[in-house]
């Protein structure tokens, strides 16, 4: 029996995870190395992955830094009220509980050209939906959790008696947060990092609504692929695919070592 349920656990993982990668593979070089190629240099792709970059760069810098603020605030700061605290643990959570797609049409509502904020912000030339601010944003929706969540445990598990003798000692906020919150939490949020990441290059539903998919505008490495899979373009599609899957397995690589060092320290 034992035997049977290892052969079925190895037996899903093959047809879940290594098919598709393998197909994704061999689909890539279809048409051989010119193929893919060009694939990855056409037009379209150069402006999508660049967009997905940026994406993927200022979504991790703004999580990091308001991430580890909220966590903060959420774990060490006394002014909050219990529930005022409870309240935004349960905010933190809301984008577990919605769809990204909920996220993305949420954003449209309220920030969109008919909407009343939405409108204003045309009028001064700041367009945000179906634009890269409203892309980060709904990236920004979907990610926000991960660090928040990575770093309220290590906060809670070290606890404060470091931080109140440093204050007790004349040390300032930031000093106190350099030199003894820092060290304890860096390998928390090297981890909230790395999953920001990967989920920001993997974000599909939220981005595609609020971006609208336009070619060469509001297209990100996502989206592209599935615009590529909608004609048929199959290598294409493969090839910008292929680039995802390689970042996200050189990640996963990045995780396991970033847990193996937060376990040890």
């Amino acid at each position: 029996m034992k035997k049977l349920w290892i052969t079925l656990t190895y037996l899903v993982f093959l047809i879940l995870l290594i098919a598709p990668i393998i197909k994704i593979f061999t689909g890539a070089w279809e048409d051989g190395w010119n193929g893919f190629v060009e694939s990855l240099t056409r037009e379209q792709s150069v402006h999508a992955l660049m967009m997905t970059g940026i994406i993927v760069v200022v979504v991790t810098v703004l999580n990091t830094i308001f991430g580890v603020m909220l966590a903060l605030y959420l774990v060490r700061a006394t002014w909050i009220g219990r529930r005022l605290k409870q309240f935004l643990n349960s905010i933190v959570d809301l984008p577990f509980a919605v769809s990204p797609v909920i996220g993305g049409l949420m954003i449209v509502l309220m920030l969109g050209p008919n909407s009343i904020i939405g409108a204003f912000f045309e009028d001064i030339g700041f367009k945000v939906v179906y634009a890269l601010p409203g892309m980060i944003l709904a990236t920004l929706f979907v990610t926000f959790p991960l660090m928040v969540r990575e770093v309220m445990p290590v906060l809670q598990e070290i606890g404060a008696q470091q931080e109140e003798a440093s204050s007790t000692l004349g040390a300032y906020s930031w000093y106190t947060f350099w030199h003894v919150t820092w060290p304890s939490i860096r390998w928390g949020v090297i981890y909230g990092v790395v999953l920001t990441v990967a989920r920001s290059l993997g974000e599909f539903g939220a981005v595609l609504v609020v971006s609208g998919n336009i070619m060469n505008k509001t297209q990100t490495a996502t989206t592209l692929v599935y615009q590529d899979v909608e004609n048929f373009n199959v290598t294409s599609a493969s090839s910008v695919a292929l680039v995802l899957a390689a970042f996200s397995v050189g990640l996963l690589l990045l995780m396991e070592w970033a847990k193996k060092r937060k376990e040890v320290h």
